[in-house]
């Protein structure tokens, strides 16, 4: 079997993950969360994995990546900063969603007060912020969603209007969907996709299907919709895509996103190469520098028979 090439380490902590592609006048764009995973002394627990900026690195051809620096507050919102993270933060960051409205770009940011040493307890929140150059971002403010326990973001234009799923921890860590006709006013629609536990919601069209791949700690899971309302899973409930043995390492594809290259539908998303055994992420267990390092791969997703399938 051909596993996916390793495209990316962070340079800073090596810990690259939940990475979201774009592609702007020629030139691609990633935004990353990016972890502290070798930090010297990130704090207890699970501090390592708050504490986080928004990494970003550039791209010529989507293969190539050279680190461009980290979002920073600003009195304004967030601007790119070559210098990279400062040694301490007092905020966390995570798993950036970017779309383009057609006159701008619009972040969708989940934002943690603090650096929590563990995972539960703690409200989160998807905060919008607007760009004209991917670089500097004002903040409009956070979004009124289902619970005061919202994290990952995914954002596309539908049929139905613009939808917005996320990750609901209040709702047993299941997908919930927002809808809006302008951008500027969100009206929730439900749950989308229940069931097992998951997070990382990514929804886009292809081959006149709309698809939805979330991350359910052993590989992605797939549904398929004809009009991104209802949504039916790919194979059975024990079916994913990027499992264990499809990817570097013992451990499986994590949090990605689609974009649409010149001749192909990219699917970047993370993984765990040096991690010694597989396991829950959220588990509350002490892990080595060597687990919690992280690299970006990315495949081509093409549908065959109507189905969702990868290529490396």
């Amino acid at each position: 079997m051909t596993l996916p090439a390793e495209l990316y380490r962070d340079p800073v902590y090596d810990g690259a993950t939940d990475p979201l592609v774009v592609i702007a006048d020629g030139g691609w764009w990633m935004f990353y969360t990016q972890r502290r995973a070798t930090h010297p002394d990130p704090g207890p627990g699970v501090a390592w994995v708050h504490g986080s900026r928004i990494g970003v690195a550039r791209s010529s051809d989507g293969v190539a990546w050279t680190y461009a620096g980290t979002l920073e507050p600003t009195a304004e919102g967030l601007a790119l900063d070559a210098a990279g993270p400062p040694a301490t933060t007092d905020a966390t960051h995570w798993a950036p969603e970017v779309v383009h409205d057609g006159r701008a770009w619009r972040m969708y940011l989940t934002e943690i007060d603090g650096v929590p040493d563990r995972w539960p307890g703690h409200a989160r929140r998807i905060v919008e912020y607007v760009s004209a150059d991917l670089a500097t971002w004002a903040r409009r403010g956070p979004l009124a969603l289902a619970s005061d326990r919202v994290i990952d973001a995914g954002v596309a234009p539908t049929p139905g209007g613009w939808r917005l799923w996320y990750k609901d921890e209040a709702a047993d860590s299941t997908t919930a969907v927002s809808g809006s006709d302008d951008l500027e006013a969100w009206h929730p629609l439900g749950t989308a996709i229940g069931g097992r536990p998951h997070e990382g919601p990514c929804v886009f069209e292809l081959d006149g299907w709309w698809w939805l791949i979330v991350d359910e700690w052993r590989g992605m899971a797939v549904y398929r919709s004809a009009d991104a309302e209802v949504w039916e899973r790919q194979g059975g409930e024990d079916e994913v895509i990027l499992g264990a043995g499809s990817v570097p390492g013992p451990g499986f594809g994590h949090h990605g996103a689609a974009v649409n290259g010149a001749d192909a539908t990219w699917f970047y998303f993370f993984g765990q190469p040096s991690r010694l055994g597989a396991r829950d992420p959220h588990d509350e267990v002490e892990e080595s520098i060597e687990d919690r390092r992280c690299a970006v791969y990315r495949v081509r997703l093409r549908v065959d028979g109507g189905r969702l399938i990868c290529q490396p």
